[in-house]
Order: structure tokens, then C-alpha cells, then sequence
């Protein structure tokens, strides 16, 4: 079965050219003009990806993005930007929203159609099914969904990745850019601050107290460390 890819773009012919495209590749595209019932489309079958246009009638690209990574049901799915506003300030907010990849007009098609296989591929769930558990903390591999004193914590695929990424490798110190590398492969808009979004976004999650964190922990100079104090590690 293809993947859904719902595209937002208001422009016919762009949305019809990356729809070819992207069929082309092998995924299945819902194309929206404008927002209208896009979110409420989602919650009733949620798509593998969002790429959304910024400036559409009806509302905003980053508005959208905002309200999706606020409801519990679509918050783990990824989202590409996909806009003609390629200022390093919208990087930057596209980033801080919760944007996985942002791709600016005009593009390759190619280039696109690589850049959505790569996003796709960052968030395939594993195929061993693994539960990391640590005092209040649950982190489930499979259903890439995160529990906190037993109530689930809503996150971003991008959150969720980086966060078991680290606690898979306790004790370990990684550098911002490695974590790049690990977590964001080949996405071409995010630089080693991404990593700090990110990790103080996991904290406000995760710790009693994300000024003092005990679990995830800068190393001055260095990067970051993930310290558990005692890990259960389970497997289907």
C-alpha cells in the first residue's frame, strides 16, 4: 500500500507538477488549494507526511503547522515546508514549529522527490518492537509514543527520534553535529541549533525540571549526555 502525502499548495500548476512527481515515486498525493478541511482530512486518516506551502488563502503554512503539532493525533507526523520564503528567519521558525525538512522554490524535482524519501525514511518504525523504561519515563520504539508518570506525552517524530536516540546510548556524550547526523541525515536546513530546539523542548517533557535536568544533560564544550539511572530494556 502507498504512502498518503497531503499536499498544501495554492498554486495549480506547482501542485500538479509535484503530484506527478511524487506518484511518479510511488506515493498516493491529496492535494488542498487552500487549509479548509485539510486537519479535519488528517484526524479522519492520517497521512505519512504533510508538505505544506507557507502563504495560502485561508490561513497560514506555519499557523497550520502549529495547530498539527499541537493535536495529539498528527503530532508525529512529518512535515515539510515547502515555500518561496527562503529568509534564514523562516528556516529558523519553520524549524522552532516543528518542521522536519524545508524546501525552497523554485526546486528540482528530484531533489524534492529525494528529500521526501529521506524524511520518510528517518521515521520508519523499527521492525523489533523495544520498550525503554526509566522511573516515570516509557520510551516505545514501535508505537513512537513517549509516557510520563504513566500519561502519554505528546511529540514531535523529530522529538521522539532524538530522544530515543540518546537514551539508546546512555552514558555516551555526542556532539551536536553527530546528532545531526544521526537524527536529521540529509536535511539541509538545520544546523547544530536545531539540536539545542530540540533538547530543550525533550527536557520540558521529561524532567521535574528542565533547568536542572537529571536525565539529559549538557556537557560543556562537548554536547550532550543522556544518564539513566536505571534502564529496563523490553522486546517483542
Amino acid at each position: 500500500m502507498s504512502q498518503t502525502i497531503f499536499l498544501l499548495e495554492d498554486e495549480a500548476d506547482i501542485s500538479r507538477l509535484v503530484q506527478y512527481h511524487l506518484e511518479g515515486a510511488g506515493y498516493t498525493v491529496r492535494p488542498y488549494l487552500a487549509i479548509g478541511s485539510i486537519v479535519a482530512d488528517a484526524e479522519k486518516q492520517p497521512p505519512a507526511l504533510f508538505l505544506l506551502d507557507i502563504m495560502v488563502p485561508g490561513g497560514d503554512g506555519m499557523d497550520l503547522c502549529r495547530r498539527l503539532r499541537q493535536n495529539p493525533k498528527l503530532s508525529i507526523v512529518p512535515i515539510i515546508f515547502l515555500t518561496a520564503r527562503a529568509a534564514e528567519n523562516d528556516r529558523v521558525h519553520g524549524l522552532e514549529l516543528g518542521a522536519d525538512d524545508y524546501i525552497t522554490k523554485p526546486f528540482a524535482t528530484r531533489e524534492l522527490v529525494a528529500r521526501v524519501k529521506a524524511v520518510l525514511r528517518r521515521f520508519e518504525r523499527p521492525t523489533a518492537p523495544s520498550v525503554i523504561s526509566f522511573e516515570d519515563v516509557e520510551i516505545d520504539a514501535s508505537a513512537m509514543q513517549l509516557r510520563v508518570k504513566g500519561e502519554l506525552v505528546t511529540t514531535t517524530a523529530t522529538e521522539f527520534r532524538l530522544l530515543d536516540y540518546l537514551a539508546r546510548h546512555p552514558g555516551r556524550v555526542f556532539s551536536r553535529d553527530h546528532l545531526l547526523d544521526a537524527v536529521w541525515g540529509d536535511a539541509r536546513f538545520v544546523t547544530p541549533r536545531s539540536v539545542d530546539v530540540y533538547v530543550r523542548r525533550i527536557r520540558e517533557k521529561i524532567e521535574e525540571d528542565a533547568e536542572t535536568p537529571r536525565y539529559l544533560k549538557t556537557m560543556r564544550g562537548a554536547g550532550y549526555r543522556f544518564e539513566i539511572p536505571k534502564v529496563t530494556a523490553q522486546a517483542s
